[in-house]
């Protein structure tokens, strides 16, 4: 555990004002000696909202101080990175701020609210800060979940979406796809299929229940798939049952009967040791292993 500096700490005491003290009170900061969070989950800012606070800014001043901490000589943003940018665009000088004694295993814990309670990150950025959380500090689903205020099995679907190929994952970012068509989009498991009905959905502007059921319809060959092997023929009344489970599950269900249709199987993914108990507990009940 860090040790709580005295004071001013004892360089300021000595005379040394390169190193900055961490005080609590509201404080006049150079804005030439702050540093971005680089724990910061938010990738994108956009352009047109930055102006609009700049200009704001130039009006009305920063009205909510920033959170800093202090690092060696100078100071990192904790919360409040947005206003420290649209502040330089203004072309401030110095910034209002609070500066804290953040720990390094809080920061991505503290940007991650901030920006959730905002409602400022993109589905993707909230999916890679959650695994970030979780490879990172050692969290596990459910305290993710009760971190940021999140239903577990909402943070479970949203990281799943780190599934999808690398060009859907950036349609989500982009705004072209929403983390409902994700969703549908992770029905299929060939991700062939998923760029090709990602592509339909741009250009039709399908809906999310229209992309469900072209995702149905293409299966895992999808329309124009060149599968080595026979395409999957499922009986509607056993598809509207999967598609049934993966709603209630929150995860990729498939039911395969064996080849005589007498008996089979249902395969239940699952993302990690934490998804797995999530999926155990919808099953069996919170109490079943009493």
């Amino acid at each position: 555990m860090a040790r709580q500096p005295l004071g001013r700490g004892l360089s300021a005491l000595m005379g040394d004002e390169k190193a900055p003290a961490i005080e609590y009170g509201v404080r006049e900061i150079d804005i030439d000696l702050i540093d971005p969070n680089p724990e910061q989950p938010r990738t994108r800012f956009a352009e047109e909202k930055l102006a609009e606070l700049a200009a704001s800014i130039r009006s009305n001043g920063v009205v909510q101080p920033i959170v800093l901490r202090a690092v060696g000589s100078r100071y990192q943003i904790v919360a409040g990175e947005r206003r420290w940018r649209a502040a330089q665009r203004a072309e401030l000088r110095k910034l209002p701020a609070v500066v804290r004694d953040i720990p390094d295993d809080k920061l991505l814990e503290i940007a991650l609210i901030e920006n959730i309670q905002r409602h400022e990150l993109n589905p993707i950025e909230e999916a890679k800060a959650y695994r970030k959380l979780i490879d990172s500090i050692g969290l596990t689903q459910e305290q993710v979940s009760e971190r940021v205020g999140r239903e577990r099995s909402l943070v479970a679907t949203t990281m799943r979406l780190l599934k999808l190929p690398s060009e859907v994952q950036n349609h989500i970012i982009e705004g072209r796809l929403s983390l409902s068509h994700g969703r549908a989009l992770l029905m299929a498991d060939d991700p062939k299929v998923q760029r090709a009905v990602a592509k339909e959905i741009i250009e039709r502007g399908l809906s999310v229940r229209e992309t469900e059921r072209t995702v149905k319809r293409t299966g895992n060959g999808g329309p124009n798939a060149q599968s080595k092997s026979t395409p999957r023929v499922v009986d509607p009344n056993t598809k509207a049952a999967e598609t049934k489970l993966m709603r209630k599950l929150s995860t990729n269900v498939k039911i395969l009967p064996s080849a005589k249709g007498t008996s089979g199987k249902i395969q239940i993914e699952y993302y990690g040791t934490d998804d797995l108990d999530r999926i155990y507990q919808m099953i069996m009940g919170p109490k079943s292993g009493e």
